[in-house]
């Protein structure tokens, strides 16, 4: 009970060093969080991937279009369960500023290949009647506090014009990784505009979504849909749905490795941050752990006192900013729009790694003032002036 009451006492004398070390943990450990939790986010797509679905795209490049008719090919393939199929729409909702994917899909299958997202029954039938009807995501219907019936007006980019939306729709994640902030529509409603506007740009997908039967039959039944259209005016590139969302992952590649990087630079201030107050403190008693010695401190009861007050000041600093990383990352999750992050939230990994580098922290910024005060003899204890 003396010790620890010592290392409380040693740890506040100096009130305004201990309190700015303590904010200067604080404010790391934050930035720590924010950083692993962006790049967590980023990565959100691709810990989300079925193993048992495929995306066939235009082999040249993603931007460029595939015919109709490549669908009834790909469904005569043995091993392939279900094919749909969907179109970048993109479009104005409200301004520019608000982003979430608008994708024109096939109403009939796309729920039957992606069943993590979860609509009602009447929902999804009513969506099926009427032409001009959508479902979106239950965060955009948060975001935007929208509802059954609602109207959704949208001016075109890719596709001109102003398209009118009714929402039919709403569904759930059905896990914490599932993107929640898309809007799907029919297909045959941008299709049948297209071939009003005779713009040439009809009965055209921009990809295939393949749902196999047997995951671990990926690599084969890839190279038999690319075979199918091999030599044709439009090849196709088929990979697993976590290779394609790995692509796009690696076009920001250096981001995001720089920001994971950053990430545990942050780590190693926070160990000079305290560590340059741990050697000042020990530098200041030098003489008091003379006395100590002289009064029959053991070099455990040193090490006690040292490693004490900087696993105190760790642990006060770390804690006080993953209390506040909670609040901090909630919003950032509120003010960035949903769709650039669909999931946002602080992983437990993230809160393993803050924890640990707080404790591992506070024990090798003490090793060098430990070390010094074992070292250190009575007499020329005695005799500093510090």
């Amino acid at each position: 009970m003396r010790i620890l009451k010592l290392i409380f006492k040693n740890a506040l004398r100096h009130k305004l060093r201990t309190f700015l070390t303590i904010v200067g943990i604080a404010i790391a450990v934050i930035a720590f969080g924010i950083l692993r939790t962006v790049v967590t986010a980023w990565n959100a797509g691709v810990e989300a991937s079925a193993a048992n679905r495929l995306i066939t795209r235009q082999a040249v490049s993603f931007i460029f279009p595939l015919p109709l008719a490549y669908r009834d090919q790909i469904a005569k393939i043995p091993g392939v369960d279900e094919v749909t199929y969907a179109n970048w729409f993109q479009g104005v909702y409200i301004d520019k500023n608000q982003f979430f994917a608008r994708l024109a899909v096939d109403p009939e299958t796309i729920f039957k290949v992606y069943p993590e997202f979860l609509v009602s029954k009447d929902e999804y039938q009513t969506f099926l009647k009427e032409r001009n009807s959508c479902i979106i995501g239950q965060d955009i219907a948060t975001q935007y506090n929208l509802k059954i019936g609602d109207l959704m007006a949208i001016e075109g980019d890719i596709y001109p014009g102003n398209w009118q939306f009714v929402v039919r729709g709403i569904y759930k994640p059905r896990d914490k990784t599932t993107d929640a902030t898309q809007m799907l529509f029919h297909w045959d409603y941008l299709n049948e505009r297209m071939k009003e506007l005779g713009a040439g740009r009809d009965n055209e997908v921009g990809w295939y979504i393949v749902k196999i039967k047997d995951p671990s039959k990926t690599g084969s039944i890839s190279n038999q849909i690319d075979a199918l259209f091999k030599n044709s005016r439009a090849e196709t590139k088929t990979e697993s749905e976590r290779a394609f969302q790995q692509g796009f992952v690696q076009a920001s590649s250096a981001i995001i490795t720089s920001m994971n990087v950053i990430s545990f630079v942050i780590i190693g201030i926070i160990m000079l941050v305290l560590g340059n107050t741990m050697i000042m403190s020990a530098r200041e008693r030098t003489r008091e752990y003379a006395v100590f010695k002289t009064i029959g401190f053991s070099a455990s009861h040193m090490i006690g006192l040292i490693l004490g007050e900087s696993l105190f000041i760790s642990a006060i600093g770390a804690g006080l900013g993953l209390i506040l990383t909670f609040p901090i990352i909630e919003g950032f999750s509120t003010a960035i729009p949903k769709g650039f992050f669909p999931v946002f939230e602080l992983e437990p990994i993230t809160l393993v790694f803050a924890v640990s580098s707080a404790i591992l922290i506070g024990i090798a910024a003490s090793l060098f003032p430990i070390m010094k005060a074992l070292k250190t003899s009575i007499v020329d204890g005695l005799r500093f002036i510090g």
